[in-house]
């Protein structure tokens, strides 16, 4: 069966690891980045070894977001992000290819342990089974 993992974050977060430290987050050294990166890639070179690794990708950050939805009247109302209703989005995803729902939340909870500063929030890593084309999981 095929999962969705994601990962989420904050135009905050993004901002940090950037060296601009908020309320939110934490500046991230260049060490704890190239810890970061690491660890991510660790991840994958061994989902990419298993068979399991479909997709994986890091998104850009939510400043380079944009939302298109409808109008009353039916054009386009096109929105540029960030967004400050909008603490988190998705800020990075795995498609895995998994034997089953406990094998994928293995997986989740090693990503769950990724290396951060020390105050650097925590955010749930989310599972959504894909379905197949028949609209079936």
């Amino acid at each position: 069966m095929k999962y969705l993992v994601m990962v989420q974050g904050a135009q905050a977060d993004y901002d940090a690891m950037r060296g601009r430290a908020s309320a939110h987050s934490p500046v991230w050294s260049e060490d704890e980045l190239k810890a970061m990166f690491s660890y991510m890639g660790a991840i994958n070179d061994d989902l990419s070894e298993t068979g399991e690794l479909v997709d994986a990708q890091g998104l850009a950050e939510p400043a380079q977001t944009r939302h298109v939805t409808l109008g009353d009247d039916g054009k386009a109302v096109i929105t540029d992000g960030p967004y400050s209703e909008t603490k988190e989005l998705l800020a990075g995803y795995w498609v895995l290819e998994c034997e089953s729902l406990e094998r994928v939340t293995e997986i989740a909870e090693r990503v769950a342990r990724c290396p951060q500063p020390a105050g650097a929030p925590e955010y749930p890593v989310v599972i959504r089974p894909i379905m197949d084309g028949s609209g079936d999981i």
